[in-house]
């Protein structure tokens, strides 16, 4: 194995050591009241972070096992995925995959999903249920799921899922206000913990919509985690990774120590200090209205290949992003996410005008 690489890449991202050494701690069974209380504390703090009052469901899984449970509990009649890039066309082959009706509605790469787009598509009366990405980390763009979440008051039935995978806990995403029925997140983004745990906030009307709905699967069923939850104080129906749990909790103390909007306001500065050096060395590529405060897609126009470049970068402790898909050396990316501070960024950007002006 390589030595360690500083990360600057959309996740997963650098852990803290004493985040790290909580998951040596001993395991505890999974059927105690231990377990219960702890994974109560979980979703205490995790309802601060995403101010809202609906339970919290945790499961051992990337995003994508929350994501792909999502449509096949909640999806009546047909679901609207609106994509702006990977990640909302993932949710399609989701759906698909699953034999769920489902139609996507695309915006341009680099453009955002709007509110008229939403509502258009709603007003056909096809759909009851919709997936919104909110933060994209293929071209570094953040819907404006606020203003979107004003469309869904005028359909009511309507189910609203949300990807907050690569901003949770990096960006301000009040679940309640903006009425999300299902808020989906990650462990190894914004909240600066390894891979291997998701999170989704789910409402009671979502559920018991859902207990009326065949096939909705068995390890992603939402009726069934939120049964267990409820029913159980607090446990799950398949063994669930209590060592992650250990890291949560504490990374939540962490992160709410910190003040959580300290923390949406250190990511907001990160993000303009690498959108300033952008600006000033090569391009942003997307929307400058709707950037991400997560992730920057950069446009290449340095005339050094993206492979050279991080390898040059890697040589001194960096591992930065090309481009995803299509945008694939075409883009490169820098992730400013999870508990990198100004500090770190700076010097990763010092190093990099170092790298880019040893090829000229």
């Amino acid at each position: 194995i390589d030595m360690h690489k500083k990360l600057f890449i959309p996740g997963p991202v650098d852990v803290c050591p004493e985040v790290l050494e909580q998951m040596s701690r001993p395991i505890i069974g999974h059927r105690t009241k231990d377990i219960s209380s702890l994974q109560e504390s979980i979703s205490t703090k995790l309802q601060k972070i995403m101010f809202t009052d609906n339970t919290i469901i945790l499961s051992t899984s990337s995003g994508s096992g929350l994501m792909e449970g999502a449509v096949r509990s909640f999806t009546a009649k047909r679901a609207a995925v609106f994509s702006v890039g990977a990640f909302g066309e993932r949710w399609f082959k989701m759906c698909i995959a699953n034999g769920v009706p489902a139609d996507i509605f695309r915006s341009e790469l680099g453009q955002p999903t709007t509110p008229e787009m939403v509502r258009d598509a709603l007003s056909s009366g096809e759909y009851d249920l919709i997936t919104v990405t909110h933060n994209e980390t293929a071209t570094g763009i953040q819907n404006p799921v606020g203003e979107i979440s004003k469309v869904l008051k005028d359909f009511p039935d309507v189910t609203f899922c949300v990807d907050a995978v690569s901003s949770l806990g990096g960006a301000y995403i009040p679940v309640d206000e903006w009425k999300i029925d299902v808020c989906i997140t990650s462990t190894q983004k914004c909240l600066a913990l390894p891979p291997g745990m998701a999170i989704a906030s789910v409402t009671d009307r979502a559920i018991e919509k859902a207990k009326s709905i065949p096939n909705r699967g068995l390890y992603f069923d939402y009726v069934e985690l939120y049964k267990f939850v409820h029913e159980k104080a607090y446990q799950y129906p398949s063994t669930p990774s209590v060592s992650h749990m250990y890291a949560l909790d504490f990374q939540l103390d962490r992160i709410l120590n910190e003040g959580f909007m300290t923390r949406v306001d250190r990511h907001a500065q990160l993000a303009e200090r690498v959108r300033s050096w952008a600006t000033r060395n090569a391009a942003l590529y997307s929307n400058p209205e709707y950037l991400s405060v997560t992730v920057s897609c950069i446009t290449n126009t340095l005339n050094i290949s993206f492979s050279e470049l991080n390898a040059a970068m890697g040589k001194r402790g960096y591992l930065m992003s090309n481009g995803y898909g299509a945008l694939k050396d075409v883009t490169f990316r820098i992730a400013h996410m999870g508990d990198n501070t100004i500090e770190d960024i700076d010097a990763m950007l010092s190093d990099l005008d170092e790298v880019i002006a040893s090829f000229r």
